[in-house]
């Protein structure tokens, strides 16, 4: 079944394009704020949610595009649709010098409200343990 494309905008307090960068490309960054745990191999992202003595839900992710200090895109391996992918973009404000992530995700249809709640909640985390 063919996905809903939905985009979405968080302003960021920060002018610094490498702490950013950090956040959304590196294993540390990413696990602040979207899994409990990510891995890193080669073009394999690992996402984990959940503690190990608990069952845990476990994604895999193929790097299809990653453009240092301006974006990265994936492809989650069990997805079906063929046009669905993950985009987390940096944007720089040219009045404020301020960045702004802008994130293109893909929804099952009718799910796209959630999908944003996922978002807003990996916003509140990103907030809280990064400050920006």
């Amino acid at each position: 079944m063919k996905k809903s494309k939905i985009y979405i905008e968080h302003e960021l307090n920060s002018s610094s394009p490498n702490i950013i960068w950090n956040l959304i490309s590196t294993e540390g960054g990413m696990g602040l704020w979207l899994a409990d745990e990510v891995g890193i191999d080669d073009d394999t992202l690992v996402f984990i949610w959940g503690e190990a003595w608990q069952e845990q839900e476990i994604r895999k992710a193929t790097i299809i595009e990653k453009q240092k200090n301006n974006l990265i895109r994936m492809k989650w391996q069990d997805d079906t649709d063929p046009e669905a992918f993950m985009e987390i973009k940096m944007v720089k404000n040219e009045l404020t010098g301020s960045y702004a992530l802008e994130i293109i995700d893909f929804a099952e249809p009718g799910e796209e409200d959630d999908m944003r709640g996922i978002w807003e909640d990996n916003f509140v985390k990103l907030l809280h343990s990064s400050g920006l």
